[in-house]
């Protein structure tokens, strides 16, 4: 039995030739995991289309190339100059047919480790880019992709490392990368186990060298890793709230006392005949609304009556199925770009904020006028500053939505709908998500805005806003306005027997 010969392995780690055959493995595996990178993710982008043949191509394409061994395809694109010779200049070089057959192979697997990614992001960070005026590219690009390139980003750093040592089955067709090299050595002096472990020795320092490029890529690319700008303030800044006794709830903040604006004048929006179900339940049943300028309508109701889906079908993100809705007199509606250049003129406020998690505070205001071009980025943000300081924010502009407190996100969401400088701003129970002793800053920072004349549409379960702030307020049962009104008429004379019972069981505003 012969002896190791450690001497002849370790010199092998200074052998050109493969050191030569290693950079060959690496620009190999680098510009297959790049290009499947970026194709499977149009791939994934695809299944997630709302065309059904595109749907249909994108999955067909998946399950073909998941299916099929990559030594065959390698030998089979190696060889397909025999069956289609105009791609001989192209095919003949044993680098290009093994990165062509590995972009093949890998782009299925990448597409779905990036159909993952997608649907991690929560379909509201999308609605939010939407109601912005962002259409669908935009909306893919700046916001939904960065995210999910961020969670699928582990599982494709892994993935190139199996490409890194797939790139051993390339040497089939003579590519003359490590194992290869490996074997002409050892044909040469028998000494195999020697020779393997040099090889198996590349192989660990690429693969170390690759992991640790992808752990320093995750570790910038995790917002939550990151320390505030210097000269941001760190300490939370909030709208000021009366404290509350010892004991008891923190009550809502005052609201501004300020004139009624009539209901009459100048129609911002206007909804007709408004029908939308979902599946056998119908949740708005012929639901005619007007909205003046300068006016502040709050749409209260029972939960399930209808309120969040009205105020959503305003400005499109759920499409009514009969019935219209007009903005400052233009009818909402028709394809992408011409339903996000609409939706300009509408801003809106979620229940759960729906910051990008990925931008900062600054970032949040200023992508929507930046992305549709409204102004240079100057402009842009100083804009944002100004409306920074008209909610109490001014300080924390280079802060992450995770480093601010729930009342603090909700009021950067507002100053990012006012950004696009809309004609209506729609709010869907903005309040809802907030601890209690939140629920007074966001609420002064409405008020605020009713009192400067911002025409607001606000869905709320806040009954002393409604009250003191709103002009004009509606009373939504099972899909349709049972009473409009003043507040006074509402809350004290409206005499519908549905009504008061919602009032007897939430308590006096």
């Amino acid at each position: 039995m012969g002896s190791f010969d450690w001497h002849y392995a370790l010199g092998l780690l200074a052998d050109a030739d493969l050191w030569r055959a290693a950079l060959l493995v690496v620009e190999l595996a680098v510009a297959a995991w790049v290009l499947s990178t970026a194709l499977g993710l149009l791939v994934a982008l695809a299944q997630q289309s709302r065309l059904r043949p595109l749907r249909l191509l994108a999955s067909a394409y998946v399950w073909f190339f998941r299916s099929l061994p990559l030594l065959v395809l390698l030998i089979f694109v190696y060889n397909s100059p025999q069956l289609f010779p105009d791609l001989r200049p192209l095919l003949s070089s044993p680098f290009t047919a093994g990165l062509v057959a590995l972009v093949l192979s890998e782009t299925a697997y990448i597409a779905e480790i990036h159909r993952g990614g997608l649907l991690a992001v929560g379909k509201e960070q999308g609605e939010a880019a939407q109601a912005l005026g962002i259409p669908y590219a935009g909306v893919q690009r700046h916001v939904v992709v960065p995210q999910a390139f961020r969670v699928a980003l582990p599982a494709l750093g892994n993935e190139f490392i199996s490409i890194l040592k797939l790139t051993s089955l390339v040497s089939s067709i003579s590519l003359a990368e490590l194992l290869l090299v490996g074997q002409r050595l050892y044909t040469q002096n028998f000494l195999v186990l020697e020779t393997l472990l040099a090889v198996a020795v590349y192989y660990v320092m690429l693969v170390t060298a690759f992991d640790r490029l992808r752990a320093l890529l995750e570790h910038r690319l995790d917002v939550r890793r990151r320390r505030t700008k210097a000269g941001a303030d760190t300490a939370p800044k909030s709208v000021a709230v009366p404290a509350a006794p010892q004991g008891e709830a923190v009550p809502a903040a005052p609201v501004r006392t300020r004139p009624r604006t009539p209901h009459e004048g100048e129609v911002v929006v206007r909804a007709r005949g408004l029908r939308k179900s979902f599946g056998p339940v119908t949740v708005l049943d012929g639901v005619d609304l007007d909205v003046h300028r300068g006016e502040v309508v709050a749409v209260i109701g029972p939960s399930g009556s209808g309120k969040t889906t009205l105020v959503r079908t305003l400005n499109h993100l759920e499409q009514p199925d009969q019935g219209s809705v007009e903005i400052d007199g233009r009818l909402m509606g028709g394809k992408d770009r011409e339903l996000a250049a609409q939706r300009r003129h509408v801003g809106m406020v979620f229940q759960r904020f729906n910051l990008f998690p990925h931008r900062t505070v600054l970032q949040n205001i200023t992508l929507a006028p930046l992305q549709q071009r409204l102004s240079g980025r100057a402009d842009a943000e100083r804009r944002a500053r100004e409306l920074l300081g008209k909610v109490g924010l001014d300080s924390h502009a280079h802060k992450y939505p995770h480093q601010l407190s729930g009342g603090q996100q909700q009021r950067v969401a507002i100053a990012r709908a006012l950004a696009m400088n809309p004609s209506v701003l729609l709010f869907d129970e903005p309040t809802s998500a907030l601890d209690p002793e939140l629920v007074g800053e966001v609420l002064s920072v409405m008020s605020d805005l009713a009192a400067d004349g911002t025409t607001m549409v606000v869905v709320t379960h806040e009954m002393r806003f409604a009250r003191e702030v709103a002009d004009w307020v509606v009373f939504m049962n099972h899909g349709r306005i049972l009473v409009q009104g003043p507040p006074e008429t509402v809350f004290d004379h409206s005499g519908e027997p549905r009504l008061e019972r919602f009032f007897a069981a939430i308590g006096p505003a």
